[in-house]
């Protein structure tokens, strides 16, 4: 059976692979957090690699401290670039297919309209910087990687948008969301189980090829949930879901400073995504309904 690694297996995407890894029998897992791999460590890296010998890696492990990250840069560097510059050329050396996750905060937030694959990035902060790079040095040491942008993330694991505003919402009467950011959600378990598809559906036979085409794709995609909604937006949604009595006030982002820079509008085009994968997009209100559900639990 061909072996899956996960790095970052502790964080919402990992955990939401390794729920659903039951799913695919037809694999092996070997789920790593900093204890079993530090990913920081390129001889561990090739340790671990020789071991396992992995046909698929799939790296969720990131510093995602988008505001400390402006104060933590080296940190925030090695595992975001480093680290990945490291487990691309491992997967090279051991021709093993790399799913590397990146962010919508490569780009600046200056269009009005979806970003696609072909625009051109321009990061605002250390976090969004950090994260091209890795992308930068994945398709450099392993043309073969397939790297897949998401926004947004949340799920019933980690610190996350929805849990955040659940808690508040029902700790306060009134809470200020920033309504003039505009992008979309993406729910951690829509994300780990496309994920998941298209890695099987890679290994399909491809003996008859009447029966199937099935190939591996590389390169960047973007994925999400579909919207196209504000932070407000969201937070309103999670209100009436919850059934909250709590005051949800719009703001604008110059009433927030933070240290790192957001971008104003981060919408993805996912068009690349569906017609190369024909893997359909969940709508956001049924995802975030079915993690709100998982919640309440």
């Amino acid at each position: 059976m061909s072996v899956i690694l996960v790095t970052g297996a502790k964080g919402q995407l990992g955990n939401e692979l390794q729920q659903l890894a039951a799913w695919y029998p037809q694999f092996v897992f070997y789920f790593t957090g900093t204890e079993e791999l530090s990913i920081t460590d390129e001889a561990a890296i090739m340790q671990a690699f020789e071991k396992w010998k992995p046909a698929f890696c799939i790296n969720c492990a990131a510093y995602t401290a988008v505001d400390k990250a402006e104060n933590n840069i080296e940190t925030c560097r090695l595992i975001n670039a480093t680290a990945v510059g490291y487990l691309s050329k491992a997967c090279q050396q051991y021709g093993t297919k790399l799913v590397h996750i990146s962010t919508d905060y490569v780009f600046d937030g200056t269009k009005n309209t979806a970003y696609t694959e072909q625009d051109t990035p321009n990061p605002q902060s250390v976090y969004g910087r950090t994260k091209l790079e890795g992308e930068q040095l994945a398709l450099a040491n392993n043309p073969d990687t397939l790297i897949l942008r998401t926004s947004w993330v949340y799920s019933t694991f980690g610190n996350n948008f929805v849990k955040t505003m659940m808690r508040l919402m029902n700790d306060r009467e009134s809470l200020n969301v920033v309504n003039d950011q505009v992008g979309s959600p993406t729910y951690a378990k829509n994300l780990a189980a496309a994920i998941l598809d298209i890695i099987a559906n890679s290994q399909l036979s491809t003996a008859n090829s009447k029966l199937s085409t099935a190939q591996w794709h590389s390169g960047i995609f973007h994925f999400s949930n579909q919207a196209e909604i504000s932070w407000f937006d969201f937070a309103t949604v999670i209100k009436e879901m919850t059934g909250s009595q709590c005051a949800i006030n719009p703001i604008p982002t110059t009433a927030y400073p933070t240290p790192a820079k957001r971008p104003m509008y981060s919408l993805m085009d996912k068009t690349k995504f569906t017609s190369t994968f024909g893997i359909a997009l969940m709508p956001w209100k049924g995802s975030l309904q079915a993690c709100i559900a998982l919640l309440k639990k």
